[in-house]
């Protein structure tokens, strides 16, 4: 079993979902009492919070870097970063350690081209939204039609997961305004819709839809365990 070095915080509540769905889906796979072997680095997420609307990413990938190297000093196999948004700094975070970075988007990208469809839409922060670091490697690498809220939407979208989700609070009225941006997502040709925030599954679930989703967080987590178990 490989050990899986995971980068949290971001928030804790997402980082805490990553950390049972992996345990579960080992034991799940290998019976017994097994669980991952794994390390967690977990920032100050307000720190993290404040650059990111700053619009400080060098000092935000100097912060990752240092995560990272923490873990691969630890003796990590590889890493994930527990998070969409911080995906931006993914090549900074690679270049600065010598063992693999498992990427979001791709275990995501592949299941939905596993599932059929070509046209998605996608919920994160506005900086997963609005950018191109996510939204061009599904496009790009993945040959996926990216669909994103229109403006008015993306601002409710990044209001509730910074001012309610990263505290853990999920709201009917905000599962509400979700259901209703989906909804246009689907209007708009949305075959199904990426969860691109690694907290939005505490609030959005299947029955919120009419269309499948597509729970990054989970993806991830399974897809850690998929390398984890490889050689097992």
């Amino acid at each position: 079993m490989q050990t899986i070095g995971l980068i949290g915080g971001m928030s804790w509540e997402s980082s805490a979902e990553y950390y049972r769905i992996i345990n579960q889906e080992t034991n799940r796979r290998l019976g017994g009492v097994h669980s991952a072997q794994s390390l967690m680095w977990s920032v100050d997420f307000e720190g993290i919070k404040r650059l990111q609307h700053e619009g400080e990413w060098e000092k935000l990938a100097d912060a990752m870097k240092e995560a990272a190297i923490r873990l691969e000093r630890g003796g990590a196999d590889f890493i994930i970063l527990c998070t969409n948004t911080m995906h931006r700094l993914a090549d900074a975070v690679s270049s600065a350690v010598n063992i693999p970075l498992l990427h979001i988007a791709d275990p995501t990208a592949e299941q939905i081209k596993a599932s059929g469809f070509e046209r998605v839409g996608l919920l994160g922060t506005a900086f997963t939204m609005e950018q191109e670091f996510y939204k061009g490697r599904l496009q790009q690498r993945h040959g996926l039609d990216v669909l994103v809220p229109d403006e008015d939407d993306r601002r409710v979208v990044h209001e509730i997961i910074y001012k309610e989700l990263v505290l853990g609070q999920v709201r009917p009225e905000s599962r509400q305004a979700y259901r209703d941006i989906i909804a246009r997502l689907i209007e708009r040709g949305a075959q199904c819709v990426i969860l691109g925030c690694t907290e939005i599954m505490l609030l959005v679930k299947d029955e919120d839809s009419a269309v499948p989703l597509f729970d990054t967080t989970t993806i991830h987590a399974v897809a850690a365990v998929d390398r984890a178990l490889q050689s097992a």
